[in-house]
C-alpha cells in the first residue's frame, strides 16, 4: 500500500462520507452497495470488505453479480454459494496501515439462486415433501427464472448469514442495474404472488375451483393448457399444494429481512462515477432508498480526477506554449506535463459541475471521492489501494 495522502474533498457544501468509521464500527453489521454498471461497484464492495478485515473484523462479501470480477480480484478461481475464505497476507504494506490489526478474516461468496431456494425448502419442510417440491418441474422453473426470485433468495442468503452471527460485517454487492433494489420489493412481490388469484385457484383443485370461478374456468384452463401445456398446469397445482404450508413462513421471513435492511446496523452505499448517466442512476437509488426509509450512508464517486497542482488551466497552457518554443528535451517534457494538467483541470471542472447538480437535489447525502488508479484493480494490493483512497479524504 502506498503512503496515505489526503484525497479530494467533494464539491463545496457537500458532507463527507467517512468510510473508515462506517466499516470499523462494531454497530455496522451489513453494508449494501448499489449502482449502475461500469462504475466500480464490485471493486468498491471488495475494497471495503478487505479494509474491514485488515481492521480486525471477520467479514463476508456476497456478490449477486454473476461476473467473475470479485473472485479474480480476491485471487480465487471461482466463488459459490458457500463462504470461501480468502488468503489475505498482511505483509509489510498492510501492516504499515494504522488500522491494520491481526485477527481479521475475509470470506467471499456468490449467490446461487437455485441452491439457496433448495436449501430453504429443505430447512422448512419434511425430507419427503422437500424432495417432492425440488423435483417438481414448476418449482424448477420459478426457482431460477421467476421475476423476483433472485432478489428474494439474495435476501434469504443475507438473512441466513446475519442470523448465524458468524461474521462481524457482511458486504453485499448487488446487480449492476436498477433491479438491484428489487431487494426492497421482494417481500411485497412475494406476498402478491402467494396471495394472487391464480395461486388460490391452483391450490383449490377439482370442484373447489369450480366454486370459485364457475364454468368459465374450464374455458380458461383449456386456453392456458393450449399455450403452456396441460402438464404445466398440473405441475403448478401440485407445487402449490406441496408448498402451501410454507407460504406463511416465507412471507414472515421476507418481511423480517426487509426490517433487517432498515435496521440501524445496516447501511446502503451508492456507487457512481462523475458521468451524467451514472449520476442519474445514483439519484434514482438515493430517491428510492429515501422513499423506503432505508439507511443511506452516502455516495462513493469512483475514478475522479483531482488536479495535479494548484495551477489554473489558462496559466498552464501559457506556460506550456512558452516551454514548447524551446528546443530542450526537458522543456518539451515540462510542456507536455502542463498540457496534461490543463486537460485534467477541465475534466475536474466538469466533475465538480456534475457533483453540484447531484448535491442540489440530494443535499443531505454525504459523498467521498476515490481518485482514479492508473489501471483496473485486479488483485489484493490494488484493492488495498482503493481502500486507502476511500478512507484517505480528510480522515474519511
Amino acid at each position: 500500500m502506498t503512503a496515505r495522502t489526503r484525497g479530494p474533498r467533494p464539491a463545496d457544501g457537500t458532507a463527507l462520507l467517512r468510510v473508515a468509521p462506517l466499516l470499523t464500527d462494531p454497530a455496522t453489521r451489513v453494508v449494501v452497495t448499489c449502482g449502475s454498471g461500469g462504475v466500480g461497484k464490485t471493486t468498491t464492495a471488495a475494497a471495503m470488505a478487505l479494509f474491514a478485515a485488515d481492521a480486525g473484523r471477520k467479514v463476508a462479501v456476497l456478490t449477486i453479480d454473476p461476473a467473475k470480477r470479485l473472485a479474480q480480484s480476491l485471487g480465487l478461481d471461482e466463488l459459490d454459494n458457500d463462504p470461501r475464505r480468502v488468503d489475505v497476507p498482511l505483509g509489510p504494506g498492510a501492516s504499515a496501515a494504522p488500522e491494520a490489526r491481526p485477527g481479521g478474516e475475509l470470506w467471499a461468496m456468490m449467490l446461487d439462486t437455485r441452491r439457496t431456494f433448495d436449501e430453504m425448502v429443505a430447512a422448512h419442510s419434511t425430507p419427503d415433501r422437500a424432495q417432492a417440491i425440488i423435483e417438481n418441474p414448476f418449482y424448477q422453473v420459478i426457482s431460477t427464472s421467476f421475476s423476483g426470485t433472485q432478489e428474494y433468495m439474495a435476501m434469504e442468503k443475507l438473512a441466513t448469514l446475519a442470523a448465524t452471527d458468524e461474521f462481524d460485517l457482511i458486504v453485499v454487492d448487488t446487480p449492476p442495474s436498477r433491479s438491484a433494489l428489487d431487494f426492497l420489493d421482494a417481500p411485497q412481490r412475494l406476498s402478491s404472488f402467494l396471495d394472487g388469484r391464480m395461486i388460490r385457484l391452483l391450490a383449490t383443485p377439482g370442484r373447489g375451483v369450480m366454486k370459485v370461478v364457475g364454468a368459465g374456468f374450464s374455458l380458461f384452463s383449456k386456453a392456458v393448457s393450449t399455450i403452456l401445456g396441460g402438464q404445466f398446469l398440473s405441475d403448478a397445482a401440485q407445487f402449490v399444494q406441496l408448498f402451501e404450508d410454507m407460504f406463511g413462513g416465507f412471507r414472515e421471513r421476507a418481511q423480517a429481512t426487509y426490517e433487517l435492511l432498515r435496521s440501524p446496523g445496516t447501511r446502503f452505499v451508492v456507487v457512481s462515477i462523475c458521468e451524467p448517466d451514472a449520476l442519474r442512476e445514483a439519484s434514482y437509488f438515493a430517491d428510492r432508498l429515501s422513499a423506503e426509509r432505508m439507511p443511506l450512508a452516502g455516495l462513493v464517486l469512483n475514478r475522479t480526477h483531482p488536479p495535479l497542482a494548484e495551477l489554473p488551466a489558462a496559466a498552464a497552457e501559457v506556460a506550456a506554449a512558452r516551454l514548447a518554443a524551446n528546443d530542450g528535451p526537458a522543456d518539451q517534457v515540462a510542456a507536455a506535463v502542463l498540457r496534461i494538467h490543463a486537460e485534467r483541470v477541465a475534466v475536474r471542472g466538469n466533475e465538480l459541475h456534475l457533483q453540484s447538480r447531484f448535491h442540489r437535489v440530494h443535499t443531505t447525502v454525504p459523498v467521498v471521492e476515490v481518485p482514479a488508479l492508473p489501471s483496473d484493480a485486479h488483485d489484493l494490493p490494488a484493492l488495498r489501494e482503493i481502500g486507502a483512497r476511500l478512507t484517505a479524504a480528510a480522515g474519511a
